[in-house]
């Protein structure tokens, strides 16, 4: 007999029931908050037309995109004539959530409201070399504003993404908290024109400075003149990058200053401090630093950058910012867009880390009837119906066996409570209600089972 592999595909995961429930769990928190801020639901297709996915993301991100084969005749046609990657496609699996969106904005644009508010939770795809912590196929939850270029945008996205963040379990700034890097586009352009940068080096300059917590000055500094960055304006640049102060009010005060002669930067500095200001007092407000030289997302973020730092986790594990230029690119018109993404995978990956979840997670049963005599098993059964019509969950163990290999079986399943209806009970009308945890049991009236069980999980 053939031997099949059952390990799922390099890049993707199986999830048994305790991962999914944990996915879900999280998944619950996320929504309930966005919906909290006035966001609603938006879902798309996995699979995009490979025109509407290329060009979107750079060379990089067009080489990361799964491509799907054209069918059939078209197939073969394509297959005959010196086949490349894109001539044998139609199709591709989404590299994010970004462009769906902006696709449906063009799409619907008469039938959306002056602002859309909308989050999307679902599974992204890219043919990226696996590692750890690094997937093929991962969830993002995104939630974003189209319409509007005030900054109460921002404070919106980034009060939503913060509380999200602390009814898991993050609080603070410290080890068991998470920081919230702001920074704005002006900014770095103020920063390379005092700097002296050219203008068209400017891109090769803040890619160097982006890896400035990965690298160190001195590794900016031989990336800065690897890139063709002049010796005096790499001097300049470094120079700023050592002397910027560490605290978010020194910072934007130094930022003021040092950026005054640069209309760019004059500009970011004005709205990284409405932001301070709307965020004040609300669930980001603590965990917002000012970064000058955070710089992800060149290619497409044209106003405010934001990324969600774990201190004890290398890598980030969220981000967003402004994109001005992208939503519009299928309606070939500026529209004002800002968002945020949590990376699922590394908050589930430090909430198991730092034990954050509950002990019963919703879909987990409650309760476990046994089932060890068979002139009850009715009852055990009619016992069932009811306490579900009552709102809980309830497993029926289906053989009869020894109470030891049914209480086994509940701890593998994480069941705090299991009933125990015998001969004896049954004559009273009553049913024995054992706690797992602490190995007490308690003989009730049937007819109290149920409100006494949903006190206990309220």
């Amino acid at each position: 007999m053939a031997r099949f592999l059952t390990k799922p595909i390099s890049g993707a995961r199986d999830f048994l029931p305790l991962d999914a429930l944990r996915r879900q769990y999280v998944i619950d928190v996320i929504e309930r908050v966005y919906q909290s801020y006035g966001f609603e639901p938006l879902d798309t297709p996995v699979m995009e037309r490979l025109d509407t996915l290329l060009g979107k993301y750079g060379e990089e991100g067009d080489q990361l995109i799964f491509r799907v084969a054209k069918r059939g005749a078209k197939l073969q046609k394509a297959l005959a004539a010196a086949p490349t990657e894109d001539a044998i496609a139609d199709a591709g699996l989404r590299y994010d959530l970004t462009v769906p969106l902006a696709r449906i904005v063009a799409e619907y644009r008469n039938q959306l409201p002056r602002y859309f508010k909308r989050y999307h939770i679902g599974p992204v795809y890219r043919a990226d070399r696996p590692a750890k912590g690094r997937y093929r196929e991962f969830y993002q939850c995104d939630l974003d504003i189209v319409g509007s270029s005030s900054q109460l945008v921002e404070a919106e996205v980034l009060n939503a993404g913060a509380q999200v963040l602390q009814e898991l379990g993050f609080r603070g700034r410290a080890e068991s908290g998470f920081r919230l890097r702001l920074n704005h586009r002006g900014v770095l352009r103020g920063l390379m024109e005092v700097s002296g940068v050219p203008a068209e080096l400017e891109m090769d300059a803040l890619v160097a400075v982006d890896k400035l917590d990965k690298i160190g000055l001195a590794g900016v500094e031989k990336e800065l003149r690897a890139r063709g960055i002049g010796e005096m304006a790499t001097t300049a640049l470094l120079g700023l990058m050592a002397a910027a102060p560490g605290e978010t009010v020194a910072v934007l005060g130094w930022l003021s200053d040092t950026l005054e002669g640069s209309a760019n930067g004059a500009q970011g500095v004005a709205e990284l401090q409405d932001i301070l200001t709307l965020t004040q007092g609300g669930p980001a407000g603590e965990h917002i630093c000012i970064d000058p030289y955070l710089a992800r997302g060149l290619s497409y973020y044209t106003g405010p950058i934001y990324e969600i730092e774990f201190p004890t986790l290398s890598g980030s594990g969220g981000a967003g910012g402004r994109y001005d230029d992208l939503i519009g690119m299928f309606s070939n018109r500026s529209i004002p867009a800002c968002g945020l993404s949590l990376g699922l995978e590394r908050i589930l990956l430090i909430m198991a880390e730092r034990g954050l979840f509950p002990q019963n997670l919703v879909g987990q049963p409650q309760a476990l009837i046994t089932n060890f005599d068979k002139d009850t098993l009715a009852a055990n059964v009619a016992m069932a119906h009811a306490l579900r019509r009552a709102g809980l969950r309830v497993d029926l163990y289906p053989d009869m066996d020894n109470l030891g290999r049914q209480f086994k079986y509940a701890e593998e399943r994480n069941i705090p409570v299991a009933l125990l209806l015998g001969g004896a009970e049954m004559a009273d009308g009553a049913v024995t209600v054992k706690n797992l945890i602490s190995g007490e049991q308690e003989l009730m009236a049937q007819a109290d089972v149920a409100d006494r069980l949903r006190q206990r999980f309220q």
